[in-house]
């Protein structure tokens, strides 16, 4: 089983975007796929299809029992016709916010409440909100890698290299086995200078970590979340061509954690 924290320490880089995608991408090839919405935005929990949930993230982690989370799984309402299975999604809500602990032990609450409640192959995606607080923790001690979105613009090296100095610390401190999954240009425009000279900044302060393809922006994207249906779903060239390097860079992704496994421990820089 792999969970995956999407996280990013700053908003509007899309990292809901590039949880929907990866989880269309994945569930594209016939993979098993749970969406875990930990940001309190529910954003994720929307373009789902789930509306009013009737149990939540927010009352499993309140409960905390160990494999609670298994009676708030909702099926996605992403059409199967289109050639996606089923994602299944563990909803948010606006509460969610709320929730603050200082107790011991209080960030491994999520992995608790997760413990075994999905099969060996389920690919497990966590929609961190966009700060380093209590519930981005629990992701990250729930996590077996972490992926972090980033945008091309002025603050990105230094959120990037923010975001690499937390799952360095979590991994030391909290959970040994984290590893990074890489990453994640999102929202480029390849016209635009400022975004070309800052992507160049990226590389070539993280030249192992930054994943190929970049993606591109594209109002196939928030048009596809609006109507409810996966990017792979959605017609035109531009949604073929986002759906082409969501699946390269599902591809990327998995390359980087297989050769990532078999690796002596060390430092994500």
């Amino acid at each position: 089983m792999t969970r995956i924290a999407v996280l990013s320490l700053k908003g509007g880089t899309g990292k809901t975007t590039v949880t929907l995608g990866l989880a269309g991408a994945a569930a594209a090839r016939g993979r098993t796929v749970l969406v875990v919405d930990l940001d309190p935005q529910a954003n994720a929990t929307a373009a789902l299809g789930i509306d009013d949930p009737p149990f939540t993230v927010s009352d499993a982690l309140a409960d905390g029992r160990r494999g609670i989370a298994a009676d708030a799984l909702m099926p996605s309402t992403w059409p199967v016709a289109a050639g996606v299975h089923r994602v299944l999604v563990l909803p948010s809500e606006r509460s969610l916010e709320h929730r603050s602990s200082t107790a011991p032990g209080s960030s491994a609450r999520l992995s608790r409440v997760l413990h075994k409640i999905t099969g060996s192959e389920t690919l497990t995606l966590i929609d961190c909100p966009p700060t380093l607080g209590e519930l981005t923790r629990n992701a990250l001690v729930a996590a077996d890698a972490a992926l972090i979105v980033t945008d091309p613009s002025y603050f990105a090296l230094t959120g990037a290299a923010q975001a690499v100095e937390a799952l360095d610390i979590v991994r030391t401190s909290t959970n040994p086995r984290l590893v990074a999954a890489g990453i994640v240009v999102n929202r480029v425009r390849a016209r635009s200078a400022e975004q070309v000279f800052r992507l160049a900044e990226l590389r070539e302060a993280y030249p192992d970590l930054l994943l190929d393809p970049v993606l591109t922006e594209r109002v196939s994207v928030p048009a596809s979340q609006g109507a409810g249906v996966p990017i792979q779903a959605w017609a035109g060239a531009g949604a073929r061509e986002i759906s082409r390097d969501f699946d390269l860079l599902l591809s990327a992704i998995d390359s980087r954690l297989t050769a990532t496994r078999t690796q002596p421990a060390g430092g994500f820089a």
